[in-house]
């Protein structure tokens, strides 16, 4: 009796680290593959060197908080606002898109793009805000549906610069990025964690031909010809 308590007890426990282990590996697999696939398709595309990237008439910058949940600034805010500007000062780019989340009154990261951007030495009139941007499939996506752009450069730092790119390859945009520095391991290792579900939820997005939270009117980026009052702020 003994003998077949204890194989019915050894059997349960298999048949429930089996019921555990099997939905982990699976998941694990999955993350590992979406991660590999978005990798591979940001390969080539994405710059360090500011001499390297070429021309496009617009940067998409995608937004985040300028402040962590504890008051202090965030440094992914401060390197995106950085290699924007270099982009912009090295004429790289005509105009930037600053793209985010606004929801809600006291939240409005275009606006505290904006303002950095500006305070960095960017014309207010070469930034236009897209309030619209909860997601980056929102701001990856608007930027062809609303502003009318196919080839664009995305700024932010890599590991978010290679799931916009997927993005924007799902919808045959041709998009590069520029890469602002990248935080310590340590002060990212939450951001890093959740990008990994990120990215399974991208590909869940695309399979289910996720579209923006808000469509909206055109808007149109002047041509390079349209802005000399750009030019003329930049050097006064």
């Amino acid at each position: 009796m003994r003998i077949k308590k204890a194989y019915l007890w050894g059997m349960s426990v298999k048949k429930t680290l089996m019921l555990v282990l099997v939905p982990l590996v699976v998941v694990l697999a999955l993350i590992l593959v979406c991660d590999g696939l978005i990798r591979q398709s940001a390969r080539g595309k994405i710059y360090h060197d500011i001499d390297s990237v070429p021309h496009r008439k617009a940067a998409l910058v995608l937004g985040t908080s300028s402040r962590l949940t504890n008051g202090s600034p965030n440094m992914y805010f401060a390197y995106r606002i950085k290699a924007a500007s270099e982009l912009f000062k090295a004429g790289k780019v005509d105009y930037l898109v600053v793209s985010g989340d606004n929801r809600q009154l006291s939240y409005n990261e275009p606006r505290e793009m904006m303002r950095a951007l500006i305070a960095a030495g960017v014309p207010e009139n070469a930034i236009i805000m897209d309030f619209a941007g909860f997601r980056t499939l929102d701001s990856v996506v608007r930027m062809n549906l609303i502003f009318s752009q196919r080839s664009f450069i995305i700024v932010s730092q890599r590991f978010h610069i290679e799931r916009a790119i997927f993005i924007a390859k799902s919808r045959k945009l041709d998009a590069i990025g520029y890469a602002a520095t990248d935080v310590s391991r340590f002060y990212g290792l939450k951001t890093r964690a959740r990008e990994y579900l990120a990215r399974v939820k991208t590909f869940i997005d695309i399979l289910t031909h996720k579209e923006p939270h808000f469509g909206g009117e055109k808007i149109e980026i002047p041509t390079r010809t349209d802005r000399i009052g750009i030019e003329q702020d930049s050097i006064s």
